[in-house]
């Protein structure tokens, strides 16, 4: 089988480690990739918005999955550009139709939906300019601190956690009337605060059966003791200890059987990954968000837990036989650290070189913002690797994360000191 991969990132590198590993694998592609997926694979020049190049260079080089990354090109559409045309159709696009992926493209399209087949999530109102007021009211009728949500994809920049009334509401009207994050603010949603420990459930679907693959939890704040600003992900641990039996079965069925029977009932076809961003309150689950593609940096501690082959869920997805395929986990704990450049997520700067990968033992090194520089790896990117290890008992394998992130180097490197230790007390 030929694949190509779309997406530059430490998920799609995670994505690429593991198809490399496929007993079916023939010629893997990634577009545009970066230093690390080049050592599985062939990088191609291709941006993931270029529906046109990618359609040409899957024709011409016989490929049979198209693995999508991130998830622009899936709000975008290019499962519907394939699907319209007819010299495409033996290639499988491994993620969901337009329609589909408005389950992350627009926040009010999915609230409505988990509303209308009562699916457990925060109260919320949705809010354009002509209805600022009831904006307001809502927010009055809440308690501290106060959620807005840009309706659209904003680059993982368009949720505001506020503590001040006043601040809320100024801010609410700057995203909308001042377009405070463009097109994706026209429409905001505004939610009811929920107190708890999230988490992330990832399912692979074939639009009727489903597999659900390990579940992660990652850390968002820049700082130790998540404090700080948001950042794309500073880390990751699978599993997560206080995702028990009872709790598992909870998200089962009140969250994944009511999504899968939904998206049915409301003839959506959706075939892909559906990631739900959950929220644990007092042992309940929440659905903070969906999203309509793995996680990044949860795919770096996921796929090292996949046991199963990934070519043969792809062809569930493609033949929609998933239900005949096994999906195995590895038992181990997999914790993933993010190193990152200096400034992120403000600014910083590129092509520092990294010393030391070749001195990592033991551990994965999933590359994320890095490219080649003649024979030097150099950063490319805010996140710049995800150093993963595995143990049976959690503080080992984060023993031997960090033991290997202090081997490597780049100029005003920095990551984070305490991921997975808040888990222990929450077992």
């Amino acid at each position: 089988m030929n694949v190509l991969v779309l997406g530059s990132g430490g998920r799609e590198h995670a994505i690429s480690w593991k198809i490399a590993q496929s007993s079916q694998i023939d010629k893997l592609f990634i577009a545009p990739g970066n230093a690390g997926t080049a050592a599985l694979g062939t990088n191609i020049d291709l941006s993931v918005d270029d529906f046109e190049g990618i359609r040409d260079f899957a024709l011409e080089n016989k490929i049979d999955f198209i693995m999508v990354g991130p998830e622009g090109p899936l709000v975008n559409g290019i499962a519907d550009f394939f699907a319209a045309d007819s010299s495409l159709s033996h290639i499988t696009i491994i993620g969901p139709n337009k329609e589909a992926a408005q389950l992350e493209g627009s926040k009010d399209f999915s609230k409505a939906f988990m509303k209308k087949y009562n699916i457990p999530t925060a109260k919320y109102c949705t809010v354009t300019k002509d209805n600022l007021e009831e904006g307001y009211d809502f927010l009055d009728s809440q308690k501290a601190p106060y959620v807005l949500k840009a309706d659209g994809l904003a680059a993982g920049k368009g949720v505001l956690i506020l503590d001040d009334l006043n601040e809320a509401k100024a801010e609410l009207k700057s995203m909308i009337t001042d377009g405070k994050f463009g097109d994706a603010s026209a429409k905001v949603v505004i939610e009811q605060f929920l107190d708890g420990v999230e988490l992330s459930v990832f399912i692979v679907t074939d639009g009727q059966s489903f597999k659900i693959l390990p579940e992660a939890k990652d850390y968002k704040r820049i700082g130790e003791g998540d404090t700080g600003l948001n950042t794309g992900g500073m880390g990751a641990i699978s599993p997560v200890p206080f995702a028990k039996p009872g709790f598992m079965d909870k998200v089962l069925n009140q969250v994944i059987i009511p999504t899968i029977k939904g998206l049915k009932k409301e003839e959506i076809d959706y075939r892909g990954f559906i990631f739900f961003g959950l929220i644990n309150v007092k042992n309940d689950p929440y659905v903070i968000e969906y999203n309509c593609r793995l996680g990044d940096p949860e795919t770096e501690v996921v796929m090292p837990r996949l046991k199963s082959d990934i070519l043969e869920l792809f062809e569930g997805i493609g033949t929609q036989t998933l239900s005949e395929r096994d999906v195995e986990f590895d038992e181990r704990v997999a914790t993933g650290v993010m190193m990152v450049s200096g400034g992120y997520p403000g600014s910083y700067e590129k092509e520092k070189n990294i010393n030391g990968l070749n001195t990592v033992y033991e551990s994965l090194v999933f590359h994320a913002g890095t490219k080649k520089d003649g024979p030097n790896t150099v950063t490319a990117g805010g996140r710049v690797l995800c150093v993963t290890s595995l143990h049976r008992k959690q503080e080992k394998a984060l023993e031997k994360t960090y033991e290997n992130l202090e081997k490597i180097s780049f100029d005003k490197s920095y990551y984070r000191k305490d991921i997975g230790y808040d888990l222990a007390e929450v077992e």
